[in-house]
């Protein structure tokens, strides 16, 4: 498939895949938009679960959401039963939140067959489609995939502030424009206001229309608006590293290759008194 997203028809006619590995992404965490709640747990039928702030989280770090390790995501492929054939479709009960988050780290990682399913739970739901109460249980197998991790996908503080006056490199930020530019407050004890010196600012929200991303084309656009040409190597950042990538997905979607994500995000930077902030 040519798409890192599948639709909600896609979904329901393969439901029966042997292949197909469905995973619920979901965060408990919800920051930087209202989240839609629900009155007990819902899943589509079939779906697995992860949890992206602690087994796919490297608690190890000082940095917050830091990107798991090796170790880490292969034991999770393997209690899931991901194998080399698997075809791996991610979502979560707020739409597109959580899942893109889910989808890089898998795609780091050495996965290519992993989409992220566009609308998650509340499309599935607003169609009528069935959900279950409960998630299956592990499945793991003797064929699991390993942990590769692509280090280009992946950067830190040290890259970011190399590349400040970088023409070639562009950091864009999927914060609010107010938090952007220092005038609603962070939402976690000891992290400044402000920016990353010349980072661009690309609210998560403007990419997004209702449950769904915008079209390909409308993305292009924002994205072009901004002035970075297409062959732009974009590195996504945001408050913590959950909500960067879905603007990392969006720029995907939009054509762009050269793609990556500043760990740990401006809760890394803005607590760094050494480091610059704009």
């Amino acid at each position: 498939m040519p798409s890192p997203l599948v639709t909600t028809d896609w979904l329901q006619d393969n439901l029966s895949n042997e292949q197909l590995v469905l995973i619920d992404a979901s965060m408990t965490n919800v920051v930087g938009k209202e989240p839609i709640t629900y009155d007990h747990p819902l899943f589509i039928p079939g779906s697995r679960r992860i949890d992206l702030e602690g087994t796919l989280c490297d608690t190890g770090s000082s940095q917050l959401h830091a990107f798991p390790t090796e170790a880490q995501f292969t034991a999770e492929a393997r209690r899931l039963g991901i194998g080399p054939d698997s075809l791996v479709v991610l979502y979560d009960n707020q739409g597109i939140y959580s899942a893109p988050r889910a989808w890089w780290i898998f795609r780091s990682m050495g996965l290519t067959d992993v989409f992220v399913l566009d609308g998650g739970l509340p499309q599935w739901l607003a169609e009528g489609r069935e959900t279950v109460d409960t998630p299956i249980a592990d499945a793991a197998t003797g064929h699991s995939v390993t942990g590769n991790l692509d280090a280009n996908r992946v950067r830190d503080a040290a890259y970011v502030l190399q590349h400040l006056e970088s023409e070639e490199v562009a950091v864009i930020d999927a914060r609010s424009r107010p938090r952007f530019l220092a005038q609603a407050p962070e939402p976690r004890p000891g992290v400044r206001g402000g920016h990353i010196p010349n980072a661009l600012n690309l609210p998560f929200t403007e990419v997004l229309d209702g449950y769904r991303f915008k079209p390909a084309n409308q993305l292009t656009a924002r994205f072009t608006n901004l002035g970075l040409p297409p062959d732009s190597q974009l590195v996504f950042s945001c408050g913590s590293g959950i909500t960067a990538c879905i603007i990392l997905l969006a720029a995907e979607l939009a054509g762009f290759k050269a793609l990556s994500l500043y760990d740990g995000s401006w809760a890394d930077w803005g607590s760094n008194e050494t480091l610059p902030i704009a």
